[in-house]
C-alpha cells in the first residue's frame, strides 16, 4: 500500500487526531517503514509453526492464597444505605 499525504490526513482525521502540515512527511515515513515491516513478517515460512499464547514457555509464581483480611461484611452492611439479603442495594441510573 502506497502511504501519501491523503492516506495520513484521512487516519488523522479517522482517530480525530489534530495534525501539524510539518508532521505529515514524518507520519508518511512512519506507516510506510511499519508496512514494510508487516510485509517482510508476512513473507516468513510458518508452516507447520504452532501459534503460542506467549512467547516464554513458562509458569507464572503466584502467591500461597490465604485471607489477609478479617470479615467485616456485617459492619459494612450496618453502615450502608440499603441492603437485602447481603447484597448493597443502588438507585437505578439506567432505564
Amino acid at each position: 500500500m502506497k502511504v501519501d499525504d491523503t492516506v495520513v490526513k484521512s487516519i488523522a482525521q479517522l482517530a480525530q487526531l489534530e495534525l501539524k502540515p510539518e508532521s505529515i512527511q514524518e507520519n508518511i515515513d512512519s506507516m510506510t517503514s511499519i508496512l514494510n515491516l508487516v510485509d517482510q513478517m508476512q513473507s516468513v515460512d510458518t508452516t507447520g509453526i504452532e501459534p503460542m499464547a506467549h512467547p516464554l514457555d513458562t509458569m507464572q509464581r503466584l502467591r500461597e492464597d490465604h485471607v489477609s483480611e478479617p470479615d467485616q461484611r456485617e459492619l459494612f452492611q450496618s453502615i450502608a444505605p440499603a441492603t437485602e439479603k447481603n447484597l448493597y442495594l443502588v438507585p437505578k441510573v439506567i432505564e
